[in-house]
């Protein structure tokens, strides 16, 4: 009798750990972070395969247009001009499967030919800032093992420079018409080459495996590094947000087609793939803008009458508190989604006082996810948050000390894996083991949390936490607060040496024209309104923030300059 109580005891509690083992498994899964979005279906397609499937039902419309010239081209023009490009790398310049084509160009309508035409040529794009100087660009003519270069007259000198400290001689191909320096290509002698045969590109065989583009990213730390992104990762995020529940972008019909200012960088990965690559897909027409000059972007919108846009915060709180922007000037747009940086809900709320008719998405993702990890749904209006995460993708919001996976409404560094991922770092083991564990999650290096109805937010970046007493002050939590007084434009906060507490926050602040503003009057307005370790100590005012194209703070930047 004993002896078939303990038996029966044994059974009992065995099968109270395997149901509690169960629960705990059962609770550490839920704590992952998965789409409300339907999952992806496989993809066989390459990048160039993808964004010419429609290409007949819309080939004479416009495609891409010049803000200031006016000139362009139409779907059919930039796809015939690809074709003869990708023809005339393979014939006249050799150039081979797996080759490295860097392009350094702002926006014109020639990037997107010029990117069809390298990739249909079997070769790899590596986008690069076309201010970066001489130095900048050696150094990343040298990771990428760079063998040719599209540029334009006014980079020309930097790319001169750099190839004559790197020894080398490269083919440059310049987009300008007229007067190109001596040993260099005219584009339009390899766009326009009607005699080039084609017939070369039938050898070219690329699959979803292979490598697309290239670009370059300083992920949570150091120098840049290239970035390997395949076909396969790139078509990934775009069918994401073709998702019918994301996508507000209407396809062109015979009768309409949707108009977008195209002034996000082609050379960051937000607009080359967001904007430039995905509305390819539904046939809109893009207004190029080769940098952001307030006056030619506001009347880019208004005569183009824009009725989507992408951005990122600077235009957005641009647009929502510079007193030069009226309502007339946004009256046209119906959806924008920011992405590239978080932006505050008051920021966002300040654009929609002047047309509550903008369905206003936050989204968010990083060049190593190729732009894109979440976005909100179409319609939706929680301005706080950067949207729901992509189909087929998981996110995790790791314990900063532990690594273990935290539950809804608690922070910690946001973890993400999913077809949209990159392949790693271009020949950087060190970097690759930093970034990804070993079950493929790859760590961000941004603050963040998810709430319960799957909403993620992000709160700042994990090396831009303020360490005061041991405690630690995102940045964008004070700078939030700070754009909300009326007086100011812009800010920044930064974490400076202090005796006592280690670390204590200083703000940069740019106001708003003919305004004038006392320290004093700033520290009270922060202060009474977070807890006293979080307070501003210094206030110093400066004619702008540093940022780059994305409209990141370069925090680096302005600590080298005022610090």
């Amino acid at each position: 009798m004993a002896s078939t109580l303990r038996r029966t005891f044994s059974q009992v509690i065995n099968k109270r750990n395997i149901h509690f083992s169960s629960i705990l498994q059962q609770s550490t899964g839920s704590k992952i972070l998965k789409s409300v979005f339907k999952n992806l279906e496989d993809t066989n397609y390459t990048v160039n395969e993808f964004v010419w499937q429609n290409l007949d039902r819309w080939p004479d419309k416009t495609f891409t247009v010049c803000a200031t010239t006016g000139h362009g081209y139409t779907y059919a023009q930039t796809y015939r001009m690809s074709i003869t490009f990708a023809a005339s790398l393979r014939t006249k310049l050799k150039l081979k499967n797996d080759d490295t084509v860097a392009i350094i160009l702002p926006n014109v309508p020639e990037y997107p030919c010029i990117t069809l035409g390298i990739l249909e040529a079997g070769c790899i794009i590596s986008m690069m800032n076309p201010a970066y100087n001489a130095h900048e660009l050696k150094r990343q003519f040298e990771q990428i093992k760079c063998k040719a270069i599209v540029s334009s007259k006014a980079s020309y000198a930097n790319i001169s420079e750099a190839l004559s400290a790197m020894n080398k001689k490269l083919p440059v191909i310049l987009i300008d018409n007229d007067s190109i320096p001596e040993g260099t290509i005219k584009f339009a002698e390899f766009a326009n080459d009607l005699n080039v045969d084609i017939d070369c590109l039938k050898s070219v065989k690329r699959s979803p495996k292979d490598v697309a583009i290239m670009p370059f990213s300083s992920g949570t730390t150091g120098f840049p590094k290239a970035v390997v992104n395949t076909h396969k990762s790139i078509v990934s995020f775009n069918k994401a947000i073709l998702d019918p529940n994301i996508i507000a972008i209407e396809e062109a019909s015979a009768n309409y087609q949707s108009v977008l200012p195209g002034i996000l960088p082609f050379f960051h990965i937000f607009g080359f793939n967001a904007l430039m690559l995905n509305l390819m897909c539904v046939g809109v027409k893009l207004v190029t803008l080769s940098s952001f000059k307030p006056e030619v972007f506001l009347e880019t919108i208004v005569r183009h009458r824009a009725q989507h846009m992408y951005a990122v915060p600077p235009m957005i709180i641009f647009l929502g508190k510079h007193s030069a922007v009226t309502p007339a000037h946004v009256q046209s747009l119906k959806t924008i989604v920011c992405g590239a940086a978080s932006l505050a809900r008051s920021d966002a709320e300040a654009l929609l006082k002047k047309n509550r008719n903008i369905n206003f998405r936050q989204g968010y993702g990083l060049t190593e996810t190729n732009g894109g990890i979440s976005v909100a749904k179409k319609g939706d209006n929680n301005h706080a948050a950067v949207g729901h995460v992509f189909g087929s993708c998981e996110v995790k919001i790791a314990d900063l000390e532990t690594q273990e996976a935290l539950g809804p409404n608690e922070e910690g560094e946001i973890w993400v894996r999913g077809p949209i991922m990159m392949q790693g770092y271009y020949e950087n083991d060190a970097a690759n083991k930093e970034v990804f564990t070993e079950d493929g999650w790859f760590k961000t290096g941004d603050i963040g949390k998810y709430d319960d109805d799957k909403y993620l937010y992000i709160t700042d970046r994990l090396k831009e936490l303020i360490k005061v007493k041991g405690f630690q002050v995102p940045p964008a939590e004070l700078e939030t607060i700070l754009r909300t007084h009326p007086k100011v434009l812009d800010c920044a906060v930064l974490g400076i040496k202090d005796e006592i507490s280690g670390e204590a926050p200083k703000a940069f602040i740019v106001t708003q024209p003919k305004q004038t503003l006392d320290p004093k009057e700033i520290i009270e307005f922060v202060n009474k309104q977070v807890l006293p370790f979080k307070n501003i100590k210094e206030v110093q005012f400066v004619d702008s923030i540093p940022k780059n194209p994305a409209g990141k703070i370069l925090r680096k930047d302005l600590k080298a300059k005022y610090c």
